[in-house]
């Protein structure tokens, strides 16, 4: 019997054991799992943990069609930065979001998320999500007809509607209004909204360019708090805003051409909320000339807030900044994406005050006083990856107002002097796999500001005459084998000759006034590159490299460049 008794006491202190490491506060407790809202590309997720006080929890992430059996390893959930973020957490909670990245479009997807802590408390959840497709018009809807005029018709090839006001007071969910050639003159406003599948779409003819005009009025379109509005294959010019759409939603800006105006498409007020912008293929040109001769300019190509939304193959060129997120919360889960941009006389691409899962990639960036700017970031994380940027002026990232949650993987910057500068502070940031390329400076690196937490490893650096290699947290290291055995940064950085480091043999630019063509801007790497096999793999990031490890840079040796700006 005695054994018995012995055996039931040992089980009965496991489970009293377990039950108060589960309950201690370094044990994690899973709380609310959320999926962001979809994109076309990408999902994004965000657990709230409980417990966890020595922050030692992680979640690692894998993902699969759904009827798929094999699962892909996705990034793991990034820790957001608490005091940071614009939401308040309860107390005791963290925050681990992140997203998975590149999908296929219309695509029903499982995520399994797997939470680990040596305290306790090991959870696993799987969710479902479905990507985003293209938005499009009704199969169903009626094909209305357009022309410039006042008053009168009944929307027919025939005797089609005579004027934009005519047409809307006719026009329903569902309907395809087509604007023939012409100019429609003065601010068109907008009251009309279609439904989810049956959208408006104002679309031009195709007989030769439909051009609203604003006449020099504050706005050409104005198309607040609409709800299912396409706008495609339309001129917008002569306004201070050419779109303008605070409060809307599912709002489409496709094919357009966007001119003579100082912003192209702007929506800042969240009066009501706004979600899933899709902005694509359009070409938006601004007042904006290289070099900046006239500080900073107000001119806007794309400006959002709210959720959701999709800026991608556009070009854009001739503005302080290409393309925008506004400061007016929410902010999250929105992408940029191959978006050919040039000649801005400020930040080619701002993710300023965004919050969780925004993203920047595959963007071509040429002539621009900065590269991409995170200042501020509300927690991150910020996925800015395998873009190229060249003759930026300044900073290729500007990391001012103590950003947080940035992560920089697979860049390319190629510029005059020195090939990474920053000169503010930052927290809780992760650089992989890039390679900065200057000429003469006093540092290949030199950051002025406090960087609190934050992990650079695995970039490549390259320039001409350099006085040392880095100044960081107020420590300035002589040479790369300095700064690699201090274990504070760069522990597998590598010089990369910018001679031998780009199969086109560009160099960097040694006059920064010059507005180079765009088609400069291509930095697919040598076969001779140092930059081959350098880098760390990084699950969803550089799947399929080729080699023994990836290769540094936006470009992986032998693929193609990838398309920037309007399709075909």
């Amino acid at each position: 019997m005695l054994p018995y008794i012995v055996a039931f006491t040992s089980v009965l202190l496991l489970l009293l054991t377990v039950a108060i490491a589960q309950d201690a506060p370094n044990a994690a407790r899973p709380g609310e799992s959320v999926l962001e809202r979809p994109t076309l590309l990408c999902l994004g997720v965000r657990w709230r943990i409980d417990g966890d006080a020595n922050g030692n929890a992680t979640v690692t992430v894998a993902y699969r069609r759904v009827g798929e059996e094999e699962w892909r390893d996705g990034l793991a959930l990034f820790r957001v930065e608490a005091d940071k973020m614009l939401a308040e957490l309860p107390q005791g909670s963290a925050l681990l979001a992140g997203s998975v990245l590149d999908l296929e479009p219309g695509t029903h997807y499982e995520i399994r998320l797997r939470l680990r802590d040596p305290d306790g408390g090991d959870t696993e959840r799987v969710l479902k999500a479905t990507t985003r497709v293209e938005p499009h018009a009704s199969p169903d809807g009626r094909t209305l007809h357009v022309v410039p005029g006042t008053g009168g018709g009944a929307g027919t090839r025939a005797d089609p509607f005579r004027g934009l006001a005519a047409a809307e007071a006719a026009a329903q969910a569902g309907d395809i209004l087509l604007l023939h050639a012409g100019v429609y003159p003065g601010t068109w406003t907008v009251r009309k909204s279609g439904e989810a599948g049956r959208p408006i779409v104002w679309r031009g003819a195709g007989d030769g360019e439909a051009i609203i005009d604003g006449g020099g009025a504050e706005r050409a379109i104005s198309t607040n708090r609409v709800r299912h509005v396409f706008y495609e294959g339309l001129s917008v010019r002569n306004a201070r805003w050419g779109i303008v759409g605070h409060g809307a939603s599912d709002l489409v800006v496709r094919r357009c051409h966007i001119y003579d105006v100082n912003s192209g498409l702007t929506a800042r007020r969240q009066d009501a909320p706004m979600t899933d912008f899709f902005v694509a293929d359009n070409l938006i040109e601004g007042p904006s000339t290289w070099p900046r001769t006239k500080g900073i300019e107000s001119a806007e190509g794309v400006e959002v807030a709210g959720e959701g939304h999709v800026v991608c193959y556009n070009r854009i060129r001739g503005f302080a900044d290409a393309v925008s997120i506004f400061h007016s919360p929410p902010s999250n889960a929105i992408d940029f994406y191959n978006n050919e941009i040039s000649e801005c006389t400020d930040d080619g691409i701002e993710m300023d005050y965004g919050e969780q899962n925004v993203r920047c990639f595959r963007n071509r960036l040429t002539n621009c006083f900065q590269g991409i700017s995170t200042q501020p970031l509300h927690g991150g994380p910020c996925y800015i990856f395998r873009n190229a940027m060249y003759n930026i002026q300044v900073e290729p990232f500007k990391m001012h107002n103590s950003p947080s949650g940035a992560i920089m993987y697979h860049n390319t910057s190629v510029k005059s002097g020195m090939p990474l500068v920053m000169s503010a502070s930052a927290s809780n940031c992760v650089y992989r796999n890039n390679i900065f390329i200057g000429t003469d400076a006093n540092y290949a690196m030199e950051f002025t500001g406090r960087m609190r937490d934050c992990d650079f490893d695995y970039d490549g650096f390259g320039g001409g005459t350099l006085g040392m290699f880095a100044k960081w947290n107020g420590v300035r290291y002589r040479t790369l084998e300095d700064t690699r055995k201090s274990g504070a940064l760069e522990a597998h950085g590598v010089w990369v000759n910018p001679a031998t480091a780009f199969a086109n043999g560009v160099l960097p630019p040694t006059d920064v006034t010059i507005q180079f063509p765009i088609d400069v801007n291509d930095l697919r790497l040598s076969p001779r590159s140092d930059a081959i096999d350098k880098g760390t793999v990084l699950p969803n990031i550089n799947d399929g490299f080729a080699g023994t490890a990836p290769d540094l840079g936006a470009y992986e040796l032998g693929q193609s460049l990838a398309h920037c700006g309007p399709r075909r």
